[in-house]
């Protein structure tokens, strides 16, 4: 299932593999409902993409990578969609690096889990626009818990801010990341005090980019 607004090139990627794709808005009611015709109709078994556990266990080693290599950091920024990574980033820094505080990076056209933590409930994310499709997403009911309990703070930042770091992190990094991946660069360039004078690590994921179409052209 993807939405219909999905980058050419993950749906191309998609397709390679040999999955039969179904489309829908995208919407989270869209995607649900969607899923619940799925499901009676294959009789599939549902893997939530982000709001299970075992997905958050996988998901957390990317920062135990990172504190493995990497000791002392002040900050550890990672991308919040819906949560997952977060979670499971927040998981490992209170198992293995107590002492580094962590943050969530979204886009301000997507800002529910900003929204979700001030208000103390899960706020849906409904119609958002940002470049970063991959962030669409909202907090789910195991997700919210664990970064409203461990996570520092949520930074959102602007689409132009992202697409600035997509490109800093191209030309000086040469890894080919998507716009979701440069959000938690854009949120540290956006608020510049939080590196002065810290170790602040980043947690960069997903790389769908359609070359012709990059942001920046």
């Amino acid at each position: 299932m993807i939405p219909r607004t999905a980058p050419v090139i993950k749906i191309q990627a998609v397709a390679a593999y040999g999955a039969h794709i179904t489309y829908c808005e995208p919407t989270l009611l869209a995607r649900e409902e969607t899923l619940e015709k799925i499901l009676k109709k294959t009789k599939a078994q549902f893997i939530h993409p982000y709001n299970d556990l075992r997905i958050i266990t996988g998901q957390a080693t990317a920062a135990r990578e990172l504190f493995e290599d990497i000791k002392n950091l002040d900050y550890v920024i990672a991308p919040v969609g819906g949560g997952g990574l977060l979670s499971g980033t927040a998981l490992s820094a209170s198992f293995f690096s107590p002492d580094t505080r962590v943050i969530g990076a979204e886009p301000a056209g997507a800002d529910d889990a900003y929204r979700s933590i001030k208000s103390g409930k899960i706020i849906p994310s409904i119609y958002p626009k940002t470049i970063a499709d991959g962030l669409l997403t909202s907090l789910g009911t195991c997700t919210f818990p664990i970064i409203q309990k461990l996570v520092d703070r949520i930074m959102t930042v602007n689409d132009d801010k992202i697409i600035e770091a997509m490109r800093l992190i191209w030309e000086r990094m040469k890894l080919v990341v998507e716009p979701s991946a440069a959000v938690p660069l854009a949120a540290l360039l956006n608020d510049k005090t939080l590196a002065a004078g810290t170790r602040v690590g980043i947690i960069l994921s997903g790389g769908n980019v359609d070359l012709d179409k990059l942001p920046w052209n």
